[in-house]
């Protein structure tokens, strides 16, 4: 039988599904850089990022991915020597703390595991213990990509205060941005960073920087910061090249100008509540089937969970041999189990993760968990029934 039809479905939690809007967005030749319209679209863009983050203060665009934004972040305020602190709950905490070690920075690691989110007690206790005030930020992801945590930043943001310490707050929300609700400036974050390739809906190779008044005072007071990543010619930029320290990345930015169009028509809230409403039809389904079989979800809350992307353990064999299914059969990518090892199963391939951010609606996820359930029987892998039922009664609440 052949599965060749149709269009497939990459359910990975980023790069995500880019709209038709934005793909003809960026067809077409390549513009003058050096005047006109692409530099008056620039300019719009920011206010729209802004948004986006729920901010008033700075928006910076770099030519990278999200490893791009973690350094250009930390470059701006971490001096080699100074200390931060991690609160980590997954692959992609520990990921930003190894780029802090990389630029010469002292981490102090408070580890969570991957199955729950921070406590902010924990960390309030870590800042009252530094009385020499050697701790300059305390990062932290708002949204793990890889155990699907969603992280309290809020609560982060009062256990700094309640210790009394100067600290930053620093947020990776590369994967939450556009999906889960985020308020940089009502949550006290200085500084934010994200990425195009997930809520924003834009193909990988922009990363995005916001920060406040009171980071730029910190930055203002760095010794030195790489050319390359000083995001003060590019919040203020005297000339248009500044925006990205070289040449613009033209095809991207028509593609972001569609995306941003795209949210604002939505509107920010909106989306966010899409992303509620298709996150619990998907754990609805995953509840489900896991009452009568391995499938297990990663973050037993779902007040903890990210509204962005599931991560999923069912053990092995059934991991490999579900994905390799419903790709074969379905035309449907699922994520891996990245950094979800554990004993006896050093690649984590008992592990998958489901994206569900950015241009996503009812009929998508009803066709990714069809494909699943689809898998299931063909491999007769035990589950609970009635999984399909469960998502289609809570994406009816509209």
């Amino acid at each position: 039988m052949s599965d060749a039809g149709g269009r497939a479905y990459l359910a990975i939690p980023g790069p995500s599904v880019m709209p038709e809007r934005v793909l003809r967005a960026m067809h077409r030749s390549a513009p003058n850089i050096y005047e006109g319209a692409l530099h008056e679209m620039t300019h719009t863009l920011i206010p729209d990022l802004k948004y986006v983050a729920r901010t008033e203060g700075h928006a910076t665009i770099y030519i990278s991915n999200g490893h791009g934004a973690w350094e250009a972040a930390l470059a701006n305020v971490i001096a080699p020597g100074e200390s931060v602190l991690m609160p980590a709950t997954g692959r992609f905490g520990h990921g930003w703390a190894e780029m802090a070690e990389g630029l010469g920075a002292e981490v102090e690691l408070i580890d969570f595991g991957r199955a729950a989110p921070l406590d902010p007690n924990r960390v309030e206790e870590a800042l009252r213990a530094d009385k020499e005030g050697r701790i300059k930020a305390v990062i932290a992801t708002h949204v793990d990509t890889s155990s699907s945590v969603l992280n309290d930043m809020a609560g982060l943001r009062a256990a700094i205060d309640a210790a009394g310490h100067p600290a930053l707050l620093m947020a990776d929300c590369i994967a939450s941005m556009g999906c889960d609700r985020f308020e940089m400036d009502a949550w006290g974050v200085d500084v934010a960073v994200t990425a195009s390739q997930k809520g924003l809906m834009v193909p990988p190779g922009l990363g995005f920087v916001f920060f406040n008044d009171r980071a730029a005072e910190v930055r203002g007071r760095m010794e030195r910061v790489s050319r390359y990543w000083d995001w003060v010619p590019r919040a203020n930029p005297e000339i248009y090249y500044q925006y990205f320290g070289g040449t613009a990345p033209t095809h991207h930015l028509f593609a972001l100008r569609e995306a941003l169009d795209m949210i604002r028509e939505e509107g920010i809230e909106a989306i966010w509540a899409r992303h509620e409403r298709h996150a619990r039809a998907i754990w609805a389904a995953c509840e489900t089937w896991g009452e009568g079989g391995p499938l297990r979800l990663n973050i037993p809350e779902r007040a903890q969970r990210s509204r962005a992307v599931t991560s999923l353990r069912i053990g092995l064999p059934h991991g490999p041999r579900l994905r390799k299914w419903v790709e074969e059969h379905a035309g449907l990518t699922l994520g891996i189990g990245l950094g979800m090892s554990e004993e006896g199963d050093e690649r984590g391939q008992g592990f998958f993760r489901l994206g569900h951010m950015g241009h996503v609606n009812a009929q998508m996820i009803m066709g990714l968990l069809g494909g699943i359930e689809a898998a299931f029987q063909a491999l007769e892998i035990p589950r609970g029934r009635g999984a399909l039922e469960a998502a289609a009664a809570e994406l009816a609440q509209v």
